[in-house]
């Protein structure tokens, strides 16, 4: 099934056509979740570990994504 998105890369379109392939080899050894891209399991795997690699400058909170810090540095 096509979802009609585009992509300007052959590579950003083959990472994207895993999203619907359902396949999904790389498993948390902890809970049994799996994903399609590695990457998202290494960014699962904190949540198992308490890793919070990207902490705010101002208050050292610290976030599991960068994108979760970004839009926390957004109240100070």
């Amino acid at each position: 099934p096509e979802c009609g998105k585009t992509f300007a890369q052959r590579s950003a379109l083959a990472k994207h056509r895993k999203t619907h392939s359902g396949d999904r080899p790389h498993r948390c050894g902890d809970c049994g979740k799996s994903f399609s891209r590695g990457s998202n399991l290494t960014q699962h795997r904190r949540i198992h570990t308490g890793e919070r690699p990207f902490a705010c400058g101002d208050c050292g909170k610290g976030f599991i994504q960068r994108s979760d810090l970004e839009r926390h540095q957004r109240v100070h």
